[in-house]
Parts: structure tokens; C-alpha cells; sequence
């Protein structure tokens, strides 16, 4: 128990120091399903539905919908994907309450990975997008790195709390290669083997400015 508890406690005085960084922040809401449907031991369906607000509910800032066929190269593990996705933004015009809508079309190329750690679980993803943004095109790489900490670790035991932290950053191919920056850090519970919720605090920042959001995430294997 110690042990795990000083693992926590460098993880977080390694990731706190970039919630610092942003400027200008405000508090938004981020509501987010992630599903998986697996096919066979190497086929699986991928299926993601995220509902952003600027506020906590009823200002929509972004809807994402998101679908993928993958492949495992190994035993659940080591996956391929490739995959589409729509997302509507709704951006504000300058400081004025006029809003306007921007459709995005994004084909992605991604490879996951996992490894543990003792009981600390790591998650890899790198991701590949090509993205036709109304009458632009644009291609960015993403790579995301996610840690899970057991936080009731008993021997032969079912183990549900745990502590999520993921950090991912996102490069553009041209000019202004630094796009944004995202951290998270919250609790996650395990209430079967097709069903866990995480609730947290994200912040993404960009170059000269930042936002918060609080998320919602609900993971269903299937």
C-alpha cells in the first residue's frame, strides 16, 4: 500500500504543474461515451459520442461522433484502427454572443498499446488525422499516454476505484506545429467488465490561452 500510494503521489506532482500553465481559463463540461464491440478475438468496432459545453450543460461548444474498425496484432492488445469523424463546432464570433457552426469530416489512422507496470497500467495511443475543415485540409498527430492506478489493491480480490491521469499532446504538419495540450487527472470505477465511469478535471491549453472542463466518461465493452 505504500508503495502504491508514493507511485500515486509522483504521478500527480508530475502532472499538476501543467494545470498551472493555462491562461485565461473558463469551466466547461465535457459528457463522453466510449464504445468498444468486440467482433472476435481480433476484429473490434469502435464507437465514441462527446457532448462539449462551455458551461456545465446547454452551451455547446463541440459534438463529436466518432467509429472505427480495428485490429489486434496480439492477444487484446497491440491495435490498429482506422476510423472516421464528424464534428460540429460552435464557436463564438470575437466577445459577441453570436455563435458559428463549423463541420469538420476527419479520417484517423491509430495504434494502441498497453503495459503494466506492477498494478500500474499504462496506455499508448498514437493517432494520425487527416481533417477537411469546411473548405481547408488539414493533417495532425496526436499521442496520448494514459495511466490507471488500482487505488484497493487486495490479492485475489476485485480491485474498482482506481486514479486516471492521461496527458496528450497534438502537433500540426505545418506551420504553428503545436496545436494544444491535454491533462487529466480523476477517480474511475470498475462496476463490471463491460461497464467503468470516470469523473475528473481536464485542462487543455493552447498556445497563449487555456480551458477547464470537468468530464464525464463512460467506458462500455461489449
Amino acid at each position: 500500500m505504500k508503495k502504491k500510494s508514493k507511485i500515486a503521489t509522483l504521478i500527480m506532482a508530475l502532472v499538476l504543474p501543467f494545470f498551472a500553465m493555462s491562461q485565461d481559463s473558463d469551466l466547461g463540461n465535457w459528457l463522453i461515451y466510449i464504445g468498444n464491440k468486440k467482433l472476435n478475438s481480433k476484429w473490434n468496432i469502435h464507437n465514441e459520442v462527446q457532448y462539449r459545453n462551455y458551461n456545465a450543460v446547454g452551451d455547446l461548444e463541440q459534438l463529436l461522433l466518432r467509429t472505427g474498425i480495428g485490429y489486434n496484432l496480439s492477444e487484446n492488445n497491440n491495435n490498429i484502427l482506422l476510423g472516421y469523424g464528424y464534428i460540429l463546432s460552435e464557436n463564438y464570433i470575437g466577445d459577441t454572443d453570436d455563435k458559428v457552426s463549423v463541420n469538420e469530416h476527419r479520417i484517423f489512422q491509430q495504434f494502441t498499446t498497453k503495459q503494466n507496470l506492477g498494478k500500474v497500467v499504462l496506455s499508448h495511443r498514437y493517432r494520425f488525422e487527416q481533417r477537411f475543415v469546411e473548405d481547408d485540409f488539414k493533417m495532425r498527430f496526436r499521442y496520448f499516454l494514459g495511466i490507471k492506478v488500482p487505488l484497493q489493491y487486495k490479492e485475489d480480490a476485485k480491485n474498482p476505484l482506481y486514479l486516471s491521469l492521461y496527458n496528450e499532446i497534438f502537433l500540426n504538419t505545418k506551420s504553428s506545429i503545436f496545436d494544444r495540450n491535454r491533462v487529466f487527472g480523476g477517480l474511475g470505477y470498475k462496476f463490471s467488465d463491460s461497464l467503468r465511469v470516470e469523473l475528473g478535471y481536464m485542462n487543455q491549453f493552447f498556445e497563449n490561452s487555456g480551458r477547464d472542463q470537468i468530464n464525464i466518461i463512460a467506458f462500455v465493452n461489449l
